[in-house]
């Protein structure tokens, strides 16, 4: 066995070859154990939390990806500037990616992680299932094979059988996957899943799998050093997904009891020893319903919802990486693992629940997180949520004695989390967590698909009370309003009429001023008694029908912001606006860019006949493609995007004039 001592590697000073939370997160532990870092960051990123948290920070490329984060030799020579003399990739971007590990191995540096020949074998899909095959580790039945064509995947699909997942070989995250229900449908979805894997990890390479149904995500957490000790920390449960992405974790699973946790945790052990893997890693397993298990892949890094396991078993996960990669030996053994409580964690992204989960983009006028939870997030009052990178925005993690305890907890820190000016998942999350099939720990990969509505329904009641408490905010905070100056006199008490939209959807309500901050604000056919208890810049009390509650409150340029009962609505005021014309509503046959993003493909040329429904265009924006299709039939008239370009939410970027317009012209 090697001499201890010659197995070292120390260091001094690391970069962090990531940004956001994970590098913050880096940046915190590796401060504690005393080591200097070095952020990188982006144009997009020069005013970013984790570049002024770093000692020193290097500019590294223009704000898209593949300029700056992924640049390989632009990191390379940040560390060297820096001088520092080690490199954390964070997760994401170049965790995975066995050219980075070997780069800084050859640049004299140590590569906080596994090998690149672990990278390679393990971080690709369709290797890590070649080896666990021949390890005999029980895996989904589907294809690997090196011939990509279009015409041999056709075909392995078709001998697999509907429904299958197209899978991207090189990353994970969800990019690069489509679940396909029928043949008619595979050529598109195989289009657009090696197009988005080309852009997210620079291969478009996938494999194929059998889809297997309403299964649970089990992954578990291993640890080995470069001295023959490895071991596991059990397992997180990561079924609750919306499009192939993690939206809930926790840990311990609630259907994992002992036996089975032994089981897979020998499992996930005994692959890592095979391939002298060092570092952590994450073994990820799909649970059917009959208790079998069947591994998907290998993350050769440290993951998104390490939070959870930390929180149940006491241990700082970061600080093992660098202990690790020092050289040191595992300080615990598998013996000495403990866990204790439950741990949930939730994945606070800038994005439209109602709206397909679209990506949002823009200024976050007011941000406060709750203190009562982890909150990881790298976020302050007026940043700007950037189109370029992923869509989360913070994780909140909660710990109970129980998993009841943990889950009413963060439930609850969300419904007090403040996210004001870019549209979050916040009140779906809840959503989530209240709903009695998660309550009972009975959800699976197929939970949201399956609860859509009653996870997306509204709140009829909360939507009332904050458009009537909306209309006395516009009033309250108008400063030009003559009736708020001059309260003594008779006209304050007379009607007033706001028109506001409160999330697109118009309001009208009446709105009478009885005195000593009474209101009586009538929407519809029902009439609202209102009191303003307190009013400051960004927080209400009000009594609303006999019940005092609280609301936070922000301005926005023209529009007031309001958050009540762990919800977010956006007020616009159209009070004095001009009515919008005929012609420019939904279905006139304009296509508007749905957010800020990248034109990745354009299906169509001036001149074509379309059907509604029918792919346009498709804009790629926080590492998702999203295609944008015809809403009326007819012949296309305009394209005002290109290939290549960079387009602004609600911009028209192509027309179609209607099949019946078209006949009569």
């Amino acid at each position: 066995m090697p001499d201890a001592m010659t197995n070292k590697t120390p260091f001094h000073k690391i970069l962090i070859a990531n940004r956001g939370e994970i590098a913050l997160r880096v940046i915190r532990t590796a401060r504690a154990m005393g080591y200097r870092t070095v952020a990188v960051y982006s144009d997009a990123d020069r005013d970013a939390r984790h570049v002024s948290a770093a000692d020193q920070a290097v500019h590294i490329g223009a704000a898209l990806p593949a300029h700056s984060y992924l640049n390989i030799p632009n990191i390379i020579a940040a560390a060297k500037l820096s001088g520092a003399d080690a490199v954390h990739p964070g997760y994401g971007f170049l965790a995975e990616n066995e050219d980075f590990a070997q780069a800084c191995a050859d640049a004299g540096l140590v590569f906080i992680g596994p090998s690149a020949q672990a990278i390679l074998a393990m971080g690709n899909k369709a290797g890590a299932k070649r080896l666990m095959q021949a390890a005999g580790v029980p895996c989904v039945p589907g294809y690997q094979g090196e011939d990509q064509s279009e015409a041999m995947l056709v075909a392995e699909a078709a001998k697999i059988g509907f429904p299958v997942m197209i899978k991207a070989t090189a990353g994970g995250g969800g990019r690069g996957m489509r679940l396909v229900h029928d043949a008619a449908g595979f050529a598109d979805a195989l289009r657009s899943a090696k197009s988005e894997a080309q852009s997210a990890f620079g291969s478009p390479e996938v494999i194929l799998e059998r889809a297997i149904v309403e299964p649970r995500h089990i992954e578990i957490q291993v640890f080995a050093d470069r001295h023959g000790n490895a071991i596991h920390l059990g397992e997180r449960d990561c079924s609750v997904q919306r499009r192939h992405q993690k939206v809930i974790e926790e840990a311990p699973s609630p259907v994992v009891g002992p036996e089975l946790r032994a089981r897979m945790g020998a499992t996930a052990v005994a692959a890592v020893r095979a391939i002298r893997y060092e570092g952590a890693g994450t073994l990820e397993f799909l649970l059917d319903a009959q208790g079998s298990y069947y591994f998907m892949e290998m993350n050769t890094r440290l993951q998104v919802e390490h939070p959870v396991t930390e929180a149940i078993t006491g241990l700082d996960l970061v600080e093992l990486q660098l202990r690790v990669a020092a050289g040191e030996p595992l300080p615990i053994t598998q013996e000495q693992v403990r866990t204790q409580g439950h741990a949930i964690e939730v994945r606070l992204c800038a994005e439209d629940a109602d709206h397909g989960f679209m990506p949002q983009s823009g200024v976050m006028a007011l941000w406060e997180m709750p203190a009562s939870v982890r909150v990881e997030h790298a976020l302050a009052s007026g940043a700007e949520i950037s189109p370029y990178y992923d869509s989360m925005i913070a994780k909140l993690v909660s710990h109970g004695a129980d998993r009841d305890e943990a889950r009413r907890k963060l439930a609850s820190a969300l419904d007090d989390a403040v996210a004001l000016g870019v549209t979050t998942n916040q009140t779906f999350l809840a959503n989530c967590l209240r709903h009695p099939v998660f309550a009972a720990g009975g959800a699976t990969t197929a939970f949201i698909a399956q609860h859509a509505d009653a996870l997306l329904k509204p709140d009829p009641e909360a939507d009332a009370r904050a458009h009537a408490l909306a209309a006395v905010l516009l009033y309250a905070t108008a400063s030009e309003n003559p009736l708020r100056r001059h309260a003594g006199s008779i006209a304050h008490r007379l009607p007033i009429t706001f028109r506001f939209e409160a999330d697109t959807k118009a309001c009208v309500a009446h709105l009478a001023n009885q005195g000593d901050r009474r209101y009586a604000v009538t929407i519809g056919e029902r009439t609202f008694a209102l009191r303003i208890v307190d009013l400051d810049t960004h927080a209400v009390r009000f009594e609303c029908d006999g019940l005092v509650e609280r609301a936070v409150l922000a301005r926005d340029r023209r529009e007031l912001l309001l958050q009540y009962r762990g919800t977010a609505w956006r007020i616009q005021d159209q009070t004095h606006a001009a009515t919008v014309r005929a012609g420019e509503a939904a279905g006139d046959g304009r296509i508007r860019a749905s957010m800020n993003g990248r034109v990745v493909a354009v299906h169509v040329a001036v001149g074509d006949t379309v059907k509604a429904g029918q792919p346009v265009l498709t804009l790629e924006a926080m590492k998702m493609e999203h295609v944008h299709s015809a809403p009326v039939s007819g012949r296309v008239t305009s394209l005002s995007a290109t290939m290549g370009e960079q387009v602004t939410a609600f911009r028209v970027v192509a027309e179609i004039e209607k099949a019946d317009d078209a006949a009569q012209s």
